[in-house]
C-alpha cells in the first residue's frame, strides 16, 4: 500500500519550554486506520490540528501524498488539503438544513443531489434532510457530520473523539456502523480518543501518547 501521510520529525511546543510532541515520525498507509490515545492535555489533538493545517509544527515536516503540507516555515491552509474533519461537538451550522450541512463543500459538483442523497442514505438521516441541527438527537447529528465529512471523498479522515458525547448503545451501533463504512470505501483514518475499547475495535495500529514518549503499537 502507498503511504498517503508522512510525519518526519515532528515537534510542537507552547512556548519555549513546553514541548507536546517532540522528534515524532510516522507514516499512514492508504485505506489504513490508526488511532492516538493517551490522557488529556498530551498532545493528541495537537497532532490532528497539525496535520489538519490548523497548528504550525515546531519543527518538522507533514507530507500528504508526498506533498509537504506543514514546516517550520511553511503550511498549506486547511482548506486546500483535501481532509474530512469530524469532531465531538459535531461543528454543524445552525442555520443549514440536515441536507445543506452535508452540501456543504461542494458545490463545484453539477449532480451534488443525487449524492448528497446517497450520503444521507449512507449515514440513516434521508428522512432529516430539512430539519435543522437543533431538531434533531445528538446521534442523529453526528452522523450528519459524518456524512459531510464523507463526502468531499478526502485523503484522510480525521476524528477528534467524535462518539465521546454518545451513550453507551448508540456509541456501539455508530461504532459497528462507521467501521463498516470506513473499510469499505478504503478511507484512510486517524482517530483520536480517550477509549482504549474504542481504538482496539478500529485501528490497524495504535499511537499511544505517553508523558515523556510516544509508543507506535
Amino acid at each position: 500500500m502507498r503511504t498517503i501521510l508522512e510525519i518526519s520529525d515532528l515537534s510542537h511546543s507552547y512556548g519555549d519550554e513546553i514541548f507536546t510532541i517532540t522528534d515524532f515520525s510516522f507514516s499512514l498507509k492508504d485505506g489504513e486506520i490508526t488511532s492516538i490515545i493517551g490522557s488529556s492535555g498530551i498532545g493528541k489533538t495537537t497532532l490532528l490540528r497539525i496535520i489538519a493545517g490548523l497548528e504550525e509544527p515546531s519543527e518538522g515536516e507533514v507530507r500528504i501524498n508526498e506533498k509537504l503540507v506543514s514546516s517550520k516555515n511553511f503550511i498549506l491552509p486547511p482548506e486546500k488539503r483535501n481532509l474530512g474533519l469530524v469532531v465531538e461537538d459535531r461543528a454543524l451550522f445552525p442555520h443549514l438544513s440536515v441536507k445543506k450541512n452535508v452540501m456543504f463543500g461542494i458545490n463545484y459538483i453539477e449532480e451534488k443531489e443525487s449524492l448528497v442523497r446517497e450520503y444521507l442514505e449512507l449515514f440513516k438521516v434521508l428522512d432529516l434532510e430539512e430539519k435543522f441541527p437543533h431538531e434533531i438527537s445528538a446521534g442523529q447529528q453526528q452522523r450528519v457530520a459524518f456524512a459531510r465529512a464523507l463526502i468531499t471523498n478526502p485523503d484522510i479522515l480525521l476524528l477528534d473523539e467524535p462518539f465521546a458525547a454518545l451513550d453507551k448503545k448508540l456509541k456501539s451501533e455508530l461504532h459497528i456502523e462507521t467501521k463498516k463504512i470506513f473499510k469499505e470505501k478504503g478511507l484512510s483514518v486517524i482517530l483520536v480518543t480517550h477509549d482504549e475499547e474504542e481504538a482496539e475495535y478500529f485501528s490497524d495500529r495504535i499511537i499511544e501518547f505517553q508523558e515523556n514518549k510516544i509508543i507506535v503499537r
